[in-house]
């Protein structure tokens, strides 16, 4: 069938009519994803406290790397104490405390509020505000909890990683679980164990207290 310049027209309507109908749906997808991570935000910043345990899994079939570490973290504002991989890292606002057992050292540093690329437990649960694209993706049910995924893809080249999945508990908008893919084939999995909120903590949860180390190296880089 001969293509005419009429049915070059209509062909040309229906790209652009689908181009439309794909670019709203994209659009629309890109608004559920914002609005469910806006909601998990909200959710962060009410709790007074919050206490999680959590298991973290790092994988790479290429490498034949498969490890597995469980930690736990206590938040409150922008204070912690994290506990992962045997040592202590306290943060009380001003300065971070790493703990070392294995080697009885502490290491005390400032932390650079200039500096946008610093990792804290406070910002994992907020990371996802800026710096990234993101779309709604698989929904699953986990032990009877409806699990919904946001893919977010790192808008600067320079990142490592690939893709990450955020997956979100539809029912209390807490985060279940975080995937970050890297783009040389590196996976690693944070999935929450136990998410406790609003816990009565002891005055001094958040201070670093030197006499319980007599004997630690201490290492001040400040």
């Amino acid at each position: 069938m001969q293509f005419t310049l009429q049915n070059k027209t209509r062909f040309s309507r229906l790209l652009l009519i689908a181009a439309f109908i794909l670019s709203s749906s994209l659009q629309a997808q890109d608004k559920k994803a914002k609005a469910l991570l806006d909601q998990v935000s909200a959710k962060v910043k009410s709790y007074s406290s919050i206490i999680i345990d959590f298991k973290y899994s790092l994988s790479n079939a290429k490498e034949n790397i498969n490890q597995d570490s469980k930690g736990n973290v206590v938040l409150k504002g922008n204070q912690y104490v994290l506990n992962f991989m045997g040592v202590t890292k306290l943060y009380d606002g001003k300065k971070t405390y790493t703990i070392v057992p294995e080697d009885e050292e502490i290491t005390i540093s400032k932390l650079d509020e200039n500096d946008n690329t610093a990792v804290t437990p406070s910002k994992m649960l907020t990371f996802f505000n800026s710096g990234y694209k993101y779309t709604l993706d698989a929904t699953t049910t986990i032990k009877g909890r409806k699990i919904q995924y946001v893919k977010l893809v790192p808008m600067s080249s320079k990142d490592q990683r690939k893709e990450i999945l955020l997956g979100i508990d539809t029912q209390t908008k807490n985060i279940y679980n975080l995937i970050e893919i890297g783009k040389k084939g590196t996976k690693t999995t944070l999935t929450v164990n136990s998410f406790k909120t609003n816990q009565p903590l002891s005055k001094n949860q958040f201070t670093f207290v030197k006499s319980k180390y007599p004997n630690y190296y201490i290492n001040s880089l400040d």
